[in-house]
């Protein structure tokens, strides 16, 4: 089934990608694949530019995402500015015993990002439902990790949280 290990039954209606560690580098571009190694996203590094930017585009080069790291600030953020004008902010909770992250919504309820980040093992919430899941477990390749997306209407949001989240957790730039 594709390049992850295997799904459960109850993981079928769920879309996943495959991404690789410190895809983040400033200037560098990615491609995120969809489970049957299909270029399905590109994480477009803008170089030169005051702040890290990212720019996720589909696979026909169309930008969905602008991923912005705002730095300067209390504490660092990224601004995540989606193409269909929604807007949302990945912070890192402070006072946490595990990693985890907040995300500030315009559109609804905010998220919930928690788990091993820098292993990449965590969860994406609503609401405590988990709507996605960031995993090394489903893949042989050692710098390689999954993304599983649970509300397919929230693909975009997801893969840009997680491209947030790696940029906060790494401090890269």
């Amino acid at each position: 089934m594709g390049i992850f290990r295997r799904h459960r039954d109850d993981e079928k209606q769920h879309l996943h990608y495959q991404m690789r560690e410190k895809l983040i580098s400033i200037g560098d571009d990615y491609w995120i694949e969809d489970d049957s190694g299909n270029k399905a996203y590109k994480v477009n590094g803008k170089a030169l530019r005051v702040r890290d930017t990212w720019v996720l585009e589909d696979a026909r080069g169309r930008e969905v995402a602008q991923i912005h790291e705002k730095k300067l600030s209390i504490r660092d953020a990224i601004k995540i500015e989606l193409a269909d004008g929604h807007h949302a902010t990945v912070k890192k909770e402070i006072v946490a015993i595990r990693d985890r992250f907040h995300v500030e919504t315009d559109n609804g309820p905010d998220l919930t990002v928690h788990g091993n980040i820098v292993n990449h093992e965590y969860e994406i919430e609503r609401k405590g439902d988990k709507i996605g899941e960031v995993s090394k477990r489903w893949f042989r390749l050692r710098d390689t990790y999954g993304v599983e997306v649970r509300v397919p209407d929230d693909t975009v949001l997801i893969l840009a949280i997680t491209v947030a989240v790696d940029a906060l957790a790494h401090d890269l730039g």
